[in-house]
């Protein structure tokens, strides 16, 4: 059985439109789809505590401030050792691309690390409401 001539242009007209749409959002930036992601590069020991190699991206506008948190694995709960650090918010390049931030971690009182100690980091946007986002988590040596 032939196609009519009609048939034929509805399926060339349909996926002609098929194919605009896909240049379209290949040509589209690809930022956009990138807003607000974390990655975490690098952990390493910095005395007294640590320092996390992050890269970010963030929408641009955006209240928010980077946070990092690391807790020593192995040592049981009576020598749990945490360390916190952050980036505040007009430190943070947001403008849709992706940026590369040193987070430095300071330990809690009566906390401690050393070289070779097994760690847990978090990453993640906190915003002013208490919520955080974005978490990406890793286990390294120290």
């Amino acid at each position: 059985m032939k196609s009519s001539g009609l048939r034929r242009r509805l399926a060339g007209t349909a996926a002609t439109a098929v194919m605009v749409g896909a240049g379209v959002l290949a040509g589209a930036p690809s930022a956009a789809a990138k807003a607000n992601l974390l990655a975490i590069d690098k952990v390493s020991f910095h005395a007294p505590g640590l320092q996390v190699k992050v890269t970010y991206s963030c929408d641009v506008g955006m209240d928010h401030e980077l946070v990092a948190n690391a807790t020593a694995l192995g040592r049981g709960t009576h020598d749990e050792s945490i360390a916190a650090g952050t980036v505040k918010k007009d430190k943070l390049v947001c403008d849709y691309d992706s940026h590369v931030a040193q987070v430095t971690l300071r330990p809690a009182a009566g906390s401690h690390f050393a070289k070779g100690d097994k760690v847990q980091v978090a990453v993640f946007y906190f915003d002013t409401d208490g919520f955080s986002y974005a978490r990406q988590e890793t286990v390294a040596v120290l």
